[in-house]
């Protein structure tokens, strides 16, 4: 089971499968409050490792993304959520993975990861309240710590593990992502509808 924390107010660190779900109210309100998701890359959206490449001899670095978190992106934009990637590097693959999946904002080369999510929300029309993010590192803390939905996957660094509302069963790039985006359209009443235009 997913961990969430223990009061929704992501100061502590969440709790084991046995106290959580959908039957924690105050971290489902925060989740049905979210009109978009911005996520890290290194580490979320993939397991964190990567093939270093030399754009300038047109040699794209090499990461490896997990289709189920793909179809989740897809399912989260078709669900009228926006999306967007804060990530500490620049890459060619990320900015090709972006417009794959029409994201609404991207930063790359970002270290200082709350000062985006501020412009992010700015950008969007939306308070912090309004805005998921997941990470995995240290880096991520200041986004995360004004989000209003704060997730990482499994196998994140214990600083961010302490201070979100939900961890995801998976690890980062395998399927983290996927489980998080259905957390948050359950919440919203969209997830049948989500998974519907699939299998109907």
């Amino acid at each position: 089971m997913p961990r969430w924390d223990s009061d929704g107010s992501g100061a502590s660190r969440p709790s084991g499968g046995e106290g959580g779900g959908p039957g924690n109210d105050s971290v489902s309100r925060r989740a049905a409050a979210i009109e978009a998701i911005l996520l890290d890359v290194d580490g979320v959206l993939t397991d964190g490792t990567f093939e270093p490449g030399d754009e300038v001899a047109g040699i794209p670095e090499r990461k490896r993304f997990h289709s189920r978190d793909g179809l989740g992106l897809v399912m989260a934009k078709r669900s009228g959520l926006r999306l967007g990637f804060v990530t500490g590097r620049s890459s060619g693959t990320v900015r090709g993975r972006a417009r794959e999946l029409s994201l609404d904002y991207l930063r790359e080369g970002c270290f200082d990861k709350g000062p985006a999510f501020d412009e992010a929300c700015l950008r969007f029309g939306l308070s912090p309240e309004q805005v998921a993010f997941v990470g995995d590192d240290v880096q991520d803390l200041p986004a995360l710590r004004r989000a209003g939905f704060a997730a990482a996957p499994a196998d994140a660094h214990p600083a961010v593990l302490a201070c979100v509302h939900f961890v995801a069963d998976a690890p980062g790039g395998r399927g983290a992502v996927r489980q998080i985006i259905e957390r948050i359209l359950e919440a919203r009443g969209k997830l049948d509808n989500a998974l519907y235009r699939f299998w109907g």
